[in-house]
């Protein structure tokens, strides 16, 4: 499927759609299978690319390969392909599918990768049961290097085709670039917070009135006023920024690198902390509002008031760890034993019981 027309912000060389294509139909006249492109540019801007414009302008970090899997591959393109008489679709996902029998339904589980290196769960943390039961996930059981040799076996072209990076079908973007689009560029000042505000002293309370009382402080994010730090440096947009980031500050000269560790696009000012331990990057706690949580397993759908103990993750490739999720009237918290880096509001957090991904939802 085409899912994008714009050339003038990809880096051309990198993922490239029509080698793309054309590779893909070699492979299909190599099998002897039919081939057919789709252009699902209309629709990819209408649901992936005006989100991502619109979470950027009002400073969250958006996840567009989960969205584009959620609304593009697994809904559009589904759709369309049980419209040409297709049973499944298989997609080269290191995931893997499995199903249980529970009350007379059957359920349908979606496990992580066996390549733990490759395990791409993650992205497809929003499914939904009835998107999992016409998927196949063929390559799930095996190791990356299996899989090359399999087509290397079979004389694929792609045997040694490089991983795909960048945006979701549409390949690596110059972000800045693909962003001016729409949000112009507006100079702003870079502020250091040092390591030993006051506020970074003050994370140890102890006397809630109410269980979700406690939550909520757990979660809360750093607030910062200009006067909190000094200005070491000018930019060109807070919006264009993403907490944890490090490259394209453009300041030197610190003893440590310099993070970003809040942007506040109101006021187009980005505040940043020395050092990957800085005190601002940290907290155990987030929270995820009515209307953005998802469970996979519906079966398994917290009530009010109750808790359950899960693996979680906050972006892609990020080691699972130990979290406690709480079920309030008001939302969702997820509360780390660990306080996490760089939890960025847009972003998915997806929770996992061992292998099988659970749910998902989008950090408010």
């Amino acid at each position: 499927m085409k899912n994008w027309h714009d050339d003038t912000v990809t880096i051309s060389d990198e993922c490239p759609w029509l080698d793309d294509s054309n590779d893909a139909m070699l492979v299909a006249e190599k099998l002897g299978i039919p081939f057919q492109t789709v252009d699902l540019s209309e629709e990819y801007k209408e649901r992936i690319v005006d989100y991502m414009f619109n979470e950027y302008k009002n400073g969250r970090t958006p996840n567009p390969d989960v969205l584009c899997n959620r609304e593009i591959k697994f809904d559009v393109f589904m759709k369309i392909a049980m419209s040409l008489g297709a049973d499944y679709v298989a997609t080269g996902h290191y995931c893997r599918k499995s199903s249980i029998e529970k009350d007379g339904e059957t359920i349908y589980q979606l496990l992580s990768g066996k390549d733990n290196n490759k395990d791409q769960s993650y992205f497809l943390c929003q499914l939904s049961q009835e998107q999992l039961s016409k998927t196949l996930f063929p390559i799930g059981e095996l190791q990356k290097s299996e899989v090359r040799k399999i087509a290397a076996e079979q004389d694929l072209v792609t045997a040694d085709k490089k991983d795909s990076q960048g945006l979701c079908f549409i390949g690596k973007v110059r972000l800045p670039d693909f962003l001016q689009q729409q949000l112009k560029p507006k100079e702003g000042d870079i502020v250091e917070i040092d390591s030993t505000l006051d506020q970074y002293a003050k994370d140890t309370k102890e006397d809630f009135n109410t269980t979700e009382e406690e939550l909520a402080y757990l979660s809360k994010k750093f607030t910062y006023n200009f006067e909190d730090g000094k200005i070491v440096g000018k930019h060109q947009g807070a919006h264009y920024f993403t907490k944890g980031q490090r490259k394209g500050l453009g300041v030197g000269g610190t003893p440590e690198p310099l993070f970003v560790i809040d942007t506040d696009v109101e006021e187009n000012i980005i505040y940043t902390g020395q050092g990957k331990q800085h005190p601002g990057l940290y907290r155990r706690g987030l929270f995820v509002s009515p209307h953005e949580i998802h469970w996979i397993r519906e079966d398994l759908k917290l009530d009010t008031g109750d808790t359950m103990n899960v693996m979680a993750r906050i972006r892609y490739r990020q080691t699972l760890e130990k979290a406690t999720l709480h079920q309030t009237e008001h939302g969702l918290y997820v509360i780390f034993d660990n306080p996490q880096s760089a939890i960025a509001e847009g972003q998915f957090v997806a929770w996992y019981q061992d292998e099988e991904l659970i749910g998902s939802g989008v950090i408010s």
